[in-house]
């Protein structure tokens, strides 16, 4: 992992999604589309859960919308009853992922906010003790 202010890790990453946002299709929609390979843990109708390819920490998995939405900051009033139901599939995957004692739940928004794929995921990290402040 680099330095916050780096351009090799997520701070860069997030920095060139920016730039791009919108350009092409997600990684997020190559995966609820099976043209690119996941682990996957849950799915239903409405959302889609699977194993973060790069995990920090030994439980991380993301919870994402089958209907791509870029930005929480971009959700309206009609987002209401998905964003419920995206809390309410990740706390049952992490209690199926023997998360008992606790976990983070984690939205990343824009660039400032290091978000990396413009399609909105819920990040759950647990398994370990957990520090604070993050990042």
């Amino acid at each position: 992992r680099c330095a916050a202010g780096g351009q090799d890790g997520e701070v860069g990453k997030a920095r060139r999604a920016a730039a791009e946002a919108g350009e092409q299709p997600t990684i997020f929609s190559k995966i609820i589309a099976r043209s690119v390979p996941a682990t996957i843990l849950y799915e239903d109708e409405k959302c889609l859960v699977f194993r973060d390819v790069a995990p920090q920490a030994p439980v991380h998995f993301l919870v994402i919308p089958k209907r791509p939405i870029p930005r929480i900051s971009r959700v309206g009033p009609q987002d209401t009853e998905l964003l419920g139901h995206l809390l309410v599939v990740a706390s049952r995957v992490a209690q199926t992922e023997g998360l008992a004692d606790g976990y983070r739940l984690v939205i990343n928004d824009g660039k400032h906010g290091a978000q990396s794929v413009y399609h909105l995921h819920l990040h759950v990290l647990g398994g370990r003790q957990l520090g604070w402040p993050p990042g």
